[in-house]
C-alpha cells in the first residue's frame, strides 16, 4: 500500500470544504489514519449522490451510472471513462463544486486504491449498497412520500446507516480495542446513521417538497389524519405537525442509541469520540429546533446558529473522556423533546435484508 501524497490529501481536503463544510470541520478530529479514508468515503458518497440528485440525468441514466460507479470503485471500470462521460450531462442545477468532483473522480479514486484491502472494502460495500438503493428508490419515485415507516427506515439505511456500518468497520480495523466490541457496535452503528439523516430529512422537508420530492413516511401522517399529496407551504396543520412529532420522537430514540455508539468507543481515543459527538450533537440541537417550530416552512428558521455550532463543540470536547456526562449532556440537549420511540432491533436489521 502506497501512501497518498500531501498534493493528494490537500486535494481531498479542499474538495470536502466545497462540498460540506460539517464534514470538513469534524473529519480532522480523526487520528491522521481515519482522516484519510474517512474524508475519500464522504467523497465517494457525494459522487454517489451526485448522480441520484442530477435532475438533468433521466432514470435510464441514472442507473447506469450508479452501476458504473460501483465497478469504478472496486476497481472493474475506467474512473477516467467515467468521469468523461458523466460530467458532460450534468445539468447546472448540480453546484460548480460537484461539477468538479464528478471531473475529478479519477483522483479521488486514486487515493482510495491506496487504501488497504480491508479498508476498500468497507468502502466499497457502501458504495454498492448506497448507489444501488438510491437507483432502486428512484425507479419508483413519488412526490408525495415513502409508503410507509418500513420503506423510510429502508431510505434511512440505504443513505446514512450504511455509513455507520462502513465507520464501524474502519474504526475497527483501526483498533483492535474498538474491535473487540464490534457485533454490539455493528447494532448500534444504523442507529448512529440514521438519527443523523432522519434530522436532515425533517429539516429539509421543504427543500425537497420544492424540488417535487418528500421522503416523510404517508402511513404515518395518514394516521394522523394528513394526506401528504395536500403538502404545501400554505395547507399544513395539526396533522402534519403530529406526524412530523412522531418522527421528532423516532430520531430520538436513534440519538440516544447513537450515544450509547460512542460510548463503546474508548475514552482515550478523543479524536474518534469527537468526530460522533460534533455531529450527534448538532443533530440534537437542530432535532429541538424542530419540534419547537412545527410550522417552520423554511429550513433556515431551524438551522442552528453557529454560536450552537461553537456550543457542541466547546462542550463535548470538555467532556468527551466522561461517559456519564455525556449521558447527562445529552439528556439536557434533548429535554423537550418528545418521549424516546426506541427503534427495534428487527427493524434495524429488517433494513439490512438483501442489502450486504
Amino acid at each position: 500500500m502506497n501512501r497518498p501524497t500531501d498534493s493528494d490529501l490537500q486535494f481531498q481536503s479542499d474538495s470536502l470544504q466545497e462540498v460540506s463544510r460539517t464534514f470538513a470541520l469534524t473529519i480532522p478530529q480523526l487520528p491522521d489514519s481515519l482522516q484519510q479514508v474517512v474524508g475519500n468515503a464522504y467523497l465517494l458518497c457525494r459522487i454517489a449522490d451526485t448522480i441520484e440528485d442530477d435532475p438533468g440525468l433521466d432514470q435510464q441514466q441514472k442507473q447506469h451510472y450508479s452501476e458504473r460507479f460501483i465497478q469504478v470503485v472496486s476497481g472493474s471500470s475506467s474512473a477516467d471513462e467515467f468521469a468523461r462521460t458523466l460530467h458532460p450531462l450534468l445539468s447546472d442545477s448540480t453546484s460548480a463544486s460537484e461539477h468538479e468532483l464528478i471531473l475529478n473522480t479519477p483522483r479521488v479514486i486514486g487515493i482510495t486504491d491506496r487504501f488497504t484491502i480491508e479498508q476498500r472494502q468497507e468502502l466499497e460495500r457502501c458504495v454498492r449498497i448506497m448507489s444501488r438503493g438510491m437507483a432502486d428508490f428512484q425507479q419508483r419515485p413519488d412526490p408525495h412520500g415513502v409508503p410507509d415507516l418500513e420503506a423510510f427506515d429502508r431510505y434511512c439505511y440505504i443513505v446514512a446507516g450504511v455509513v455507520g456500518e462502513m465507520l464501524t468497520g474502519l474504526f475497527c480495523h483501526y483498533s483492535s480495542e474498538i474491535a473487540v466490541h464490534r457485533e454490539h457496535l455493528d447494532k448500534l452503528s444504523v442507529s448512529f446513521g440514521a438519527a443523523l439523516q432522519m434530522t436532515n430529512i425533517l429539516k429539509d422537508v421543504w427543500k425537497d417538497h420544492r424540488r417535487g420530492a418528500c421522503w416523510l413516511p404517508r402511513s404515518l401522517f395518514a394516521k394522523a389524519g394528513f394526506q401528504l399529496s395536500d403538502l404545501s407551504e400554505a395547507k399544513h396543520g395539526t396533522g402534519f405537525e403530529q406526524g412530523m412529532r412522531q418522527l421528532v420522537a423516532l430520531a430520538h430514540g436513534h440519538l440516544l442509541n447513537g450515544m450509547d455508539y460512542i460510548l463503546l468507543i474508548p475514552p482515550h481515543e478523543v479524536g474518534i469520540r469527537r468526530f460522533c459527538l460534533w455531529a450527534l450533537g448538532m443533530a440534537a440541537l437542530t432535532l429541538r429546533k424542530i419540534d419547537a417550530n412545527l410550522d417552520f416552512t423554511s429550513g433556515q428558521r431551524v438551522k442552528i446558529s453557529r454560536r450552537a455550532v461553537r456550543f457542541t463543540i466547546v462542550t463535548t470536547n470538555l467532556l468527551a473522556r466522561h461517559d456519564r456526562l455525556l449521558r447527562y449532556w445529552l439528556s439536557l440537549v434533548t429535554s423537550g423533546l418528545p418521549e424516546a420511540q426506541w427503534p427495534s432491533q428487527q427493524s434495524l436489521m429488517r433494513c439490512r435484508e438483501g442489502m450486504g
